[in-house]
């Protein structure tokens, strides 16, 4: 099977080893890629938005399957290019994608489905906004309602900051806020059938204790070993399976992986919101885990065979990725650094390039999270210890990480 993924971050490159160890997959392609996924698939330019861009690359390299990384490709049409040129495409359509792409379309489905989830406004002026806010109270959540690479969420105590935000977005979404750990559940769909993968934790704030500004999350782990047990299963029936009928009812079936960001409130589990694709930087320590062959899973989604593919299976053990982060991310990174001590042979870890490009025979970063250090072991306090002793051997000037990364899960 010849495969071409589409994306240039830690996600895409953590998709790119699963699949490149999968015996299935006889050529692997990545457009446009980074540094270290070049190490395991043939890079391509290519403007990823582009869907004229990606169907020829597509037609030139001759792929079975097309799998596609990121949001903004999703929800400029990518997805629907590729299907119409005839080639087996795992990611959704334009339409079914906006599930990400506005926060507002994403409520409505769930209203529609009955899918519990926190109560919201949406609001285009400042008038609403303020009536909204005084209305759920703090902490506020306000939402930018179209796409903001994870970055477009402010969480608050402060009404001038919610109101702020509002003024800089063009529409948001504001909501109350649900109290309880944070929970990320892939499942993988076909457009009528749903699996789901192993869940994960994701730490969206930029420092330890969960303080500073959020981001696009700053490092993950699975499994869960403090979650209710049936946790799974009733998030597939009270909220999966609900929102893909949904959109099926609508004429735009769901083909790909559907993310929910879930919060484990008294009240059972609610949506705190939807994505179109796989998260980051969950995905590096789910995929991890992932005992089946990568690639027949994501054909049998984008070939609606799901319900005849055999369900996905987990290795035992645990996954601790930590995610190190450029100078004055989240805000100006700072790029252009030499990253060093990439060569340093680890044990029970490995490294994931995100933001990263290479540069007269050195690598550079190229984004505001860089890297994904991966630990793997036995336990997650094992994990843990891997992919941090890994950290200890990278350098890059005036970059930052969280030392508290699944800290609270490995101690019990």
């Amino acid at each position: 099977m010849r495969v071409l993924v589409i994306g240039s971050g830690g996600r895409e490159h953590a998709l790119c080893r699963a699949l490149a160890l999968d015996p299935e997959v006889s050529e692997l392609h990545c457009a446009p890629g980074n540094a270290g996924i070049a190490s395991v698939a043939a890079v391509h330019p290519v403007v990823a938005t582009d869907p004229e861009q990606v169907t020829a690359l597509v037609s030139r390299l001759g792929a079975d399957l097309v799998v596609v990384g990121p949001e903004a490709p999703l929800v400029a049409g990518v997805a629907d290019a590729v299907r119409a040129a005839g080639v087996a495409c795992f990611g959704p359509s334009a339409e079914a994608a906006r599930i990400e792409g506005s926060k507002a379309f994403a409520k409505d489905i769930m209203i529609a489905a009955g899918v519990p989830t926190a109560g919201s406004r949406v609001c285009a002026t400042p008038e609403q906004a303020r009536a909204a806010l005084e209305e759920f109270g703090a902490p506020y959540v306000v939402k930018d309602d179209g796409l903001a690479a994870g970055k477009g969420v402010v969480v608050t105590s402060d009404l001038g900051e919610a109101l702020a935000h509002a003024a800089a977005c063009e529409r948001v979404v504001i909501e109350e806020y649900l109290d309880g750990p944070e929970v990320s559940l892939f499942a993988l769909c076909d457009g009528a059938t749903a699996v789901p993968l192993q869940a994960a934790q994701d730490f969206k704030r930029a420092l330890d204790g969960d303080a500073g500004p959020n981001t696009g999350g700053m490092g993950a782990y699975t499994p869960l070993p403090w979650a209710p047990e049936g946790l799974t299963g009733q998030v597939m029936a009270e909220i999966v399976l609900p929102t893909i009928t949904e959109l099926a009812r609508r004429g735009t079936p769901y083909t790909g992986v559907l993310y929910a960001g879930l919060a484990l409130t008294e009240a059972g589990p609610k949506v705190i919101e939807f994505n179109a694709r796989f998260g980051d930087p969950e995905t590096q320590v789910v995929l991890d885990r992932l005992a089946t062959p990568l690639a027949s899973l994501l054909h049998a989604c984008a070939t609606g065979t799901l319900a005849a593919h055999p369900a996905p299976r987990h290795s035992e053990g645990a996954a601790v990725t930590v995610v190190l982060a450029a100078e004055n991310y989240p805000a100006s990174p700072v790029t252009g650094d030499v990253i060093e001590g990439l060569d340093v042979p680890l044990k029970d870890a490995y490294v994931l390039h995100a933001g990263t490009r290479p540069a007269d025979g050195q690598v550079v970063s190229a984004g505001g999270r860089v890297l994904n250090v991966v630990g793997t072991g036995p336990t997650l306090k094992d994990a843990r210890a891997a992919a941090y002793a890994a950290l200890a051997h990278i350098r890059l000037r005036g970059s930052h990480h969280r030392t508290d990364i699944a800290a609270a899960a490995a101690g019990g």
